[in-house]
């Protein structure tokens, strides 16, 4: 079907991620994939660095596309890494450059994705370790909680502070989602090797894949124990989950502080 990438079973057992290829760019949910297998889906600020993450947790240099201008995302891109698993990347909110009727045309498609879309396995939200916790990061962190919906937190761009500076925010942030049980967080920058295998490997779990080093996964877990905190049950190995999930609460995202100034400035 259009859209389609064909996919080898040549898999990097380093990197269970590199064999994803771009495959679709939805504008709404009329023009999405077939909602079957496994997805991850990206979300957060436009200038939190998502591209940037998902070319890292990847290992290709411009597999999603980067650019000066936050906001460029302005759809549902897709990207496969076989027949049955794909990593999502939803628009990005806060300082795109658009018009109202655009961002609310984002909201109302990022809602109907996260409520409709059963192959979702789990989110990753980049929150800039600057900036963390804006109220829309709070608003996607709430909508997850509420439809039990696994939830991994990367601080990006880590490497702009000091290391004790990265450590004191990470503790804020764990302190700020102690009742959250199914979220995990950690440090995460491009320039970090080690938080970039860890990010991978969790994904990973949610993903299903197989053929993963599950002790590797849990040393990576180990040598960043001091700097992130785990869901109790993200390093253990993942439970068979079939491919047709049990449908989720439905739970409305609540509109984009962006898109709600623009919409009253219009």
């Amino acid at each position: 079907m259009p859209g389609q990438a064909k996919h080898t079973n040549n898999r990097n057992p380093r990197n269970p991620l590199q064999s994803a290829q771009f495959v679709l760019l939805a504008p709404d949910m009329a023009h999405v994939l077939p909602d079957n297998g496994y997805e991850v889906a990206f979300a957060g600020r436009s200038n939190a660095g998502k591209s940037s993450a998902i070319n890292a947790l990847t290992g290709q240099k411009s597999l999603a596309r980067t650019s000066k201008t936050p906001g460029r995302t302005q759809a549902l891109v897709f990207f496969a890494l076989d027949d049955q698993r794909r990593l999502v990347d939803l628009p990005g909110y806060g300082y795109a450059k658009v018009a109202a009727s655009v961002k609310q045309r984002w909201h109302h498609t990022l809602d109907a994705f996260l409520n409709q879309r059963q192959a979702l396995r789990g989110i990753v939200l980049l929150m800039d370790i600057r900036h963390p916790l804006t109220e829309f990061d709070q608003q996607m962190i709430e909508w997850c909680h509420a439809q039990s919906l696994p939830l991994l937190i990367l601080l990006s761009k880590a490497d702009k502070l000091s290391k004790g500076a990265a450590h004191t925010t990470l503790q804020q942030v764990n302190q700020a989602l102690t009742s959250h049980n199914k979220t995990t967080t950690q440090l995460f920058s491009v320039k970090d090797a080690p938080g970039i295998e860890q990010a991978r490997l969790h994904i990973a779990t949610w993903l299903q894949i197989e053929g993963i080093c599950w002790r590797a996964l849990r040393s990576a877990a180990a040598m960043r124990s001091s700097v992130s905190r785990c869901s109790p049950s993200v390093f253990s190995r993942a439970r068979s989950v079939s491919l047709t999930s049990t449908s989720r609460k439905t739970s409305s995202v609540p509109e984009c502080p962006s898109a709600r100034t623009a919409s009253a400035a219009s």
